[in-house]
C-alpha cells in the first residue's frame, strides 16, 4: 500500500495535538519498521525535522542502513538486575520537540523505574505536547484481539495496547506481505524473536496462523474504514454508500421476538456484520401489563447473549422511530416480523410493514414469519380500563339534562348540537366507554323526539342516519384522542421520573469524594426508584469483593450470592432476571467506566417482575454509569495523589543522589588521599606533615559525619519518627553547647551573645534545639568571609521569645528568603558544600516546637535568621532536687552561662548581658 503523507504544516501555536501515524501489520517481521524508516527518510529529504527516538535494529543490517542520516536521541540507560538497558528518553524528546519522532514498537514494555510502564504512554505524552509520532503495531498487541490471538497462536500478550490508541491514530498504514514472504524472511533470520518467546513464535509462524492473523488485521482495518465512511456519510454533501453490512432487528412484545433475534444473529454471522436489536416503546406499550414487559425483557436478553447491541427508545410512531434510528446508525438491513393480526386492524390503524417498506428508501427490509400459529400470537394484550359506574352515570345524566331542554320547546336542531357538545365533553373527560354510552343515549333521545313530535317529521331517514353516525364517530374520535393524550402523558411522566432520578443521582454524585458516600448515595436512589435491597461490592487490595459499608451487606452473606457477584465482576450481568445464574436472589451488574470494571451493583427488588421490564432494566443500567464514573473518579484521584507522592519521592531521590555523588565523594577522597599518603610514606614522613594529614582526616571525617547526620535528621523529622523530649530549658544551655561544639569553626571571629536576664524558661527538646542553633552558626561560618562577626541575640516580644543569629556576609539573594529553607537548596554566592539540608532541618525543628523561622537581609550587609517560639504556660516551682541547669536566679544563670564563658576563655570574645 502506498504511503499517505502524514505530516501537515505545523501551525503557529504549538498547543495543537500531535498527529499519530501507525504502521500496522499481522505479525512481527512483515516489514513495518522498514516501511516506517523509508517514509522517515523521504520526509527528511523533504525538509521535515525527523528525529529517531527508539528503534532497535536487532542486528539487522537493512534496518541499520535506513537509520543513516537520521538524527537519533540519546537513549536513557536503566540498570535492571545488573544489566544496562537502553530505553526511549521521553524527557529528551520533549526538550528537543522535533516535528516528528520515530518510536518503534508501540506495545513495548518499559523497564522498571521508567516514568510509564509501556511505550504507548510515552507516545500519548508526545502527542499532547504537539509532537507528531510514527510508530508500529501488530494486531496481536491490540487489547480487543487478545483472546482470539491466544486461541490462534497459544501466545499470551501480557501488556496489550488499548484499542483507543488504534482509533485515535490520524493515519494507519497497513503492511501486508504474503505469508510465504514472511516465512522466507523468518528462515533468512530477518525476523527477530526473543529467546523466551521462541516456542510461542513457532506456533505463530505457521502458514495457517499467519493467514488467521492477517484476516484479523484486515477485519480491524475494515472496521476502521467503515467507521470513517459512516462519519463522512453523515455529511449532506457526501453520498458514498456503506461498504459493510449493519443489521437492525425490530423487537415487539410477541412470541415472534426470539425467532427474529435468532434470524438476525444467523444473518449477521453469515455476513460478518454488526447487528442491533431495537425496541420502540409507544405510550400504549408503556402502560402494558407485566406479561408484556416480561416477554420483551426475555427477547432483549436473548439478543444480548447473542452479541447484539440492545437499544430501547420511546416514541409515538413506531415506523418513524425505526426508520430514523436505522438511518442514524447506518443500518443496511432491517428485519421485522410478519404481521399476525387481522386485516381489518391494518385497515383501521395502518400496517407497520407497509409504512416501513414505503419509507425504507435504500434500506433492505426482511419480513420473517413466526413459528407459531396466528391465533396463538397476541402481540399486545388489550389495555382495558376498569368499569367505572360513576362515569357512566355522569354520561347518562349529561344526556338526560340536554334532552330535557325539549320540555321548554327548544328547537330540535339546537338540542342535537348540544348533544354533540355533550358527547365531546364526556369523551374528553370520562373515556371511550362512557362516550359511546352517551352517543347511544343521544341517538335514543333524538329518535324519541322525532317520533313524539310531528313537527319535525321533515327529517328524512338519510339525514337521521348521518346524525346518528356522526354522534358515534364523534364519541370514538374524541375519546380516542383523549385516551392517546392520557397515555402519552403517562409515558411522559414515567420518562420524566426516570430522567429526574438520573439527574438527581448524577448531581449528587458529582459532589461526593469518598467511596462510602458514593455507595450510600447510589443505594438511596436505587431504593427510591425500584424499592429494592441494594448492595455495592468493590474489590479490596487482595482482589476480593467486599460490600461497602452502608449498603445491604446481608444480601451477600450467602456464599452463592458472593459467587454470582464475582461472576458479574469478571464476565458481565448475572443473577435474577438474566440467563446466567438466574437462581440468585439479586441481579448483579458490573460497574464499568472507561472499559474498566470498578465494582458490582446488586439489586433485589421487592417485586422480582420489575427486572423483566426493559424500561426498568434500562434505567438501572443507566444508573450504573454515573455510579461507576464517580467511583472511578475517586480511585483516579487517589492514584493521582499516590503518583504525585511517588513523583516527589523520585525528585527527592534524584536530588539526594546528585548531592551524594559530589558532597560525600569530596570528604571521602580527602580522607583516602591523606591516609594513602601516610601509608606510602611510612616513617619517612615529617611529624609536621603527619600532623597536617591527621588534621585533614579528622576535619573531613567530622564534615562527613555532619553531612550524614543532616541526612538522617531530615529523614527522621519528615517521617515523624522523632518524638520531642521537652523540658524546661534556659536558652543559655543550647546556645552555649552549640558554641562549644563549633570552637574550631568560629576561631578568629567575634561572637556576640546577648541574653537578657528576663528570658523565661522554655519547653524545649534541648538536643534538637541545640542542633538548630548549631546549624545556623555553621551556616554563618560557611557563607561569610573568615573573621566576620556573628551575633546571637534573644528577646521577649509580643508574648514570644525571639532568637536572632546575624552575620555580616554577602546576604541573601533577592526573592530567596523563603526558598533557602527548602530541601537541597544551597547558597549561590559562597561555599556551597553540603546537601542543602541544614536550614530545612532548622525549619523542621522550629515547627516541631510550635515556632517558626524566617530570614532577611540586614541593614549594612549580612543576613539575619530569626526564630520565634511560644512562651507557653509558666514552669512549675522548682523543688529541693531541682538541678542548677533548670533553676532561675543567680545560681542558675551562672551555671547556664558556663559554656559561654568557656568559649570566651578559649580566645573568643563573648558578650553576656546578665
Amino acid at each position: 500500500m502506498s504511503l499517505i503523507h502524514p505530516i501537515e504544516e505545523r501551525s503557529v501555536s504549538d498547543s495543537r495535538r500531535g498527529r499519530l501515524t501507525l504502521y500496522f501489520g499481522a505479525a512481527p517481521g512483515v516489514g513495518k519498521t522498514y516501511a516506517m524508516l523509508e517514509a522517515a527518510q523521504r520526509l527528511r529529504r523533504q525538509g521535515v525535522d525527523v528525529v529517531v527516538g527508539a528503534v532497535d535494529t536487532h542486528g539487522r543490517p537493512e534496518v541499520a542502513e535506513l537509520l543513516v542520516g537520521l538524527e537519533r536521541l540519546p537513549p536513557r540507560t536503566v540498570e535492571v538486575r545488573g544489566k544496562l538497558i537502553e530505553e526511549f528518553h521521553l524527557d529528551a524528546a520533549l526538550v528537543r520537540r522535533p516535528s516528528l519522532v520515530i518510536v518503534d514498537d508501540l506495545g513495548h514494555v518499559n523497564a522498571a523505574g521508567s516514568r510509564h510502564s509501556q511505550r504507548w504512554h510515552d507516545v500519548v505524552d508526545l502527542l499532547a505536547a504537539g509532537v507528531d509520532v510514527m510508530t508500529t503495531l501488530c494486531v496481536q498487541q491490540l487489547e480487543s484481539q487478545h483472546d482470539v490471538v491466544q486461541q490462534i497462536t497459544s501466545m499470551r500478550v501480557r501488556d496489550p495496547v488499548p484499542d483507543a490508541m488504534f482509533e485515535r491514530a490520524d493515519h494507519v498504514e497497513f503492511i501486508d506481505p504474503p505469508a510465504k514472504e514472511v516465512l522466507a524472511r523468518l528462515q533468512d533470520g530477518k525476523v527477530y524473536i526473543p529467546e523466551q518467546d521462541a516456542r510461542a513464535a513457532a506456533a505463530m509462524y505457521r502458514k495457517n496462523s499467519l493467514l488467521a492473523l492477517r484476516e484479523l488485521a484486515l477485519r480491524r482495518m475494515s472496521q476502521r474504514a467503515g467507521r470513517e465512511n459512516l462519519i463522512y456519510r453523515s455529511a449532506p454533501r457526501l453520498g458514498a454508500g456503506p461498504t459493510s453490512e449493519r443489521i437492525l432487528v425490530c423487537v415487539d412484545p410477541s412470541p415472534l421476538g426470539p425467532r427474529l433475534i435468532r434470524a438476525a444473529f444467523r444473518m449477521a454471522t453469515g455476513l460478518r456484520a454488526e447487528w442491533l436489536a431495537l425496541y420502540v416503546e409507544t405510550p400504549r406499550l408503556a402502560l402494558a401489563g407485566e406479561s408484556v414487559r416480561a416477554q420483551v425483557g426475555e427477547t432483549l436478553r436473548l439478543a444480548e447473549q447473542l452479541g447484539a447491541e440492545v437499544v430501547h427508545i420511546s416514541g409515538a410512531r413506531i415506523d418513524r422511530e425505526i426508520l430514523g434510528f436505522a438511518r442514524a446508525r447506518g443500518a443496511t438491513r432491517l428485519i421485522i416480523g410478519k404481521p399476525m393480526q387481522h386485516r381489518w386492524r391494518d385497515l383501521l390503524r395502518g400496517s407497520l410493514v407497509d409504512a416501513l417498506v414505503r419509507g425504507s428508501g435504500d434500506l433492505d427490509v426482511h419480513v420473517i414469519a413466526g413459528d407459531v400459529a396466528p391465533h396463538e400470537v397476541s402481540p399486545v394484550p388489550a389495555l382495558r380500563s376498569p368499569l367505572r359506574i360513576a362515569a357512566y352515570f355522569w354520561a347518562a345524566l349529561t344526556v338526560a339534562g340536554i334532552a330535557a331542554t325539549r320540555l321548554v320547546h327548544l328547537p330540535l336542531f339546537y338540542v342535537i348540537v348540544l348533544l354533540l357538545v355533550g358527547i365531546s365533553l364526556v369523551g374528553s373527560r370520562l373515556g371511550r366507554g362512557p362516550a359511546l354510552g352517551a352517543a347511544l343515549l343521544s341517538i335514543l333521545a333524538v329518535e324519541t323526539s322525532l317520533r313524539l313530535d310531528p313537527d319535525v317529521n321533515h327529517i328524512d331517514d338519510l339525514q337521521r342516519a348521518a346524525i346518528y353516525l356522526g354522534m358515534l364517530l364523534l364519541a370514538l374520535w374524541v375519546s380516542g384522542l383523549t385516551e392517546l393524550s392520557r397515555r402519552q402523558a403517562e409515558a411522559a411522566r414515567i420518562d420524566e421520573r426516570r430522567l429526574t432520578a438520573l439527574y438527581l443521582l448524577s448531581r449528587e454524585l458529582s459532589q461526593l469524594r469518598s467511596e462510602v458516600d458514593i455507595a450510600e448515595c447510589a443505594i438511596r436512589h436505587v431504593k427510591k426508584t425500584m424499592s429494592a435491597r441494594t448492595v455495592i461490592l468493590l474489590p479490596g487490595h487482595d482482589g476480593e469483593l467486599a460490600p461497602v459499608a452502608g449498603t445491604d451487606v446481608e444480601l451477600t452473606t450467602d456464599a452463592r450470592e458472593e459467587g454470582v457477584a464475582r461472576w458479574a465482576f469478571e464476565h458481565g450481568p448475572a443473577g435474577r432476571g438474566t440467563e446466567t445464574l438466574k437462581a440468585a436472589q439479586a441481579l448483579y451488574l458490573p460497574l464499568t467506566a472507561a472499559g474498566r470494571t470498578i465494582g458490582v451493583l446488586g439489586v433485589a427488588p421487592d417485586d422480582p417482575d420489575k427486572l423483566a421490564s426493559p424500561a426498568e432494566r434500562q434505567l438501572l443500567d443507566a444508573m450504573t454509569g454515573p455510579v461507576a464514573l464517580a467511583l472511578q473518579r475517586v480511585r483516579l484521584a487517589e492514584e493521582a495523589q499516590i503518583a504525585e507522592v511517588r513523583a516527589r519521592e523520585e525528585e527527592l531521590r534524584g536530588s539526594l543522589l546528585s548531592s551524594v555523588s559530589h558532597d560525600l565523594r569530596t570528604p571521602l577522597a580527602s580522607i583516602t588521599g591523606a591516609a594513602s599518603a601516610m601509608m606510602d610514606s611510612g616513617d619517612a614522613i615529617a611529624p609536621e606533615t603527619r600532623r597536617d594529614l591527621l588534621q585533614t582526616i579528622y576535619e573531613e571525617a567530622e564534615r562527613l559525619g555532619r553531612l550524614v547526620g543532616n541526612l538522617l535528621d531530615m529523614t527522621r523529622l519528615e517521617a515523624g519518627a522523632v518524638a520531642l523530649r521537652t523540658d524546661w530549658v534556659s536558652l543559655e544551655d543550647p546556645i552555649g553547647s552549640a558554641l562549644s561544639r563549633l570552637d574550631r569553626r568560629l576561631a578568629g571571629r567575634e561572637v556576640q551573645v546577648t541574653l537578657p536576664p528576663e528570658l523565661p524558661l522554655l519547653p524545649l527538646d534541648e538536643v534538637l534545639f541545640e542542633q538548630l542553633i548549631l546549624n545556623l552558626l555553621e551556616n554563618a561560618c560557611k557563607h561569610t568571609p573568615a573573621g566576620s562577626p556573628v551575633r546571637v541575640v534573644a528577646r521577649v516580644q509580643a508574648g514570644r521569645v525571639v532568637i536572632e543569629v546575624a552575620d555580616r556576609g554577602p546576604g541573601l539573594p533577592a526573592g530567596e528568603e523563603e526558598t533557602i529553607f527548602e530541601k537541597f537548596v544551597r547558597g549561590s554566592k559562597a561555599n556551597t558544600q553540603g546537601f542543602g539540608l541544614g536550614l530545612a532541618i532548622c525549619r523542621a525543628i522550629a515547627a516541631a516546637h510550635g515556632g517558626e523561622i524566617t530570614a532577611e537581609n540586614r541593614a549594612g550587609g549580612g543576613a539575619v535568621f530569626r526564630i520565634s517560639l511560644p512562651i507557653g504556660a509558666p514552669p512549675p516551682e522548682p523543688g529541693p532536687d531541682t538541678s542548677l541547669a533548670s533553676m532561675s536566679g543567680p545560681q542558675g544563670v551562672l551555671h547556664n552561662t558556663a559554656k559561654i564563658l568557656l568559649h570566651q576563655a578559649s580566645g573568643l570574645e563573648a558578650e553576656t548581658t546578665t
